[in-house]
């Protein structure tokens, strides 16, 4: 692992999710020194919307995406990401194989509009679904060791 983590959020759309998971990552991980949080949107208002949160840096767009998915440590965001031409055909076919063949720790969280469903038992809000997505990346930074 390298000394500095890299955390990709990725949304489409407003933005309103990544929004959400950067903001309970800033809040939940204030000693971040080595641990960069990225916004990588699909449309510029995502992006936009993620760095207001307080995202480190940003990029925008397909090949954005593409280059970052190598790079990134881990990558979060909701589940359709991994789906060619979902959120109203934001995610290129590209997109999703990038996202998918990174190596990068996957935290997906689900969506109710992608019309697919993880077979577990019981539901789960929205927010519950970011907290838990949130606690999974805090975990995985936290098994790290750093200077």
């Amino acid at each position: 692992m390298a000394d500095t983590v890299l955390i990709s959020i990725i949304d489409g759309q407003g933005g309103g999710i990544g929004k959400q998971l950067v903001e309970k990552l800033v809040s939940g991980l204030p000693e971040r020194k080595n641990i960069i949080i990225r916004a990588l949107g699909t449309n510029a208002l995502a992006t936009n919307a993620m760095l207001k949160a307080g995202a480190d840096d940003g990029a925008t767009g397909e090949n954005a995406i593409v280059l970052n998915a190598g790079k990134s440590h881990i990558i979060a965001g909701v589940m359709p990401i991994v789906m060619p031409h979902s959120i109203l055909g934001e995610v290129t076919p590209r997109m999703a194989e990038a996202i998918g063949a990174s190596d990068a720790l996957k935290v997906l969280i689900p969506l109710p509009r992608c019309n697919t469903r993880i077979a577990v038992p019981g539901a789960a809000s929205l927010g519950q679904c970011i907290d838990k997505a949130v606690e999974i990346m805090k975990e995985y930074t936290g098994s790290q060791v750093f200077p």
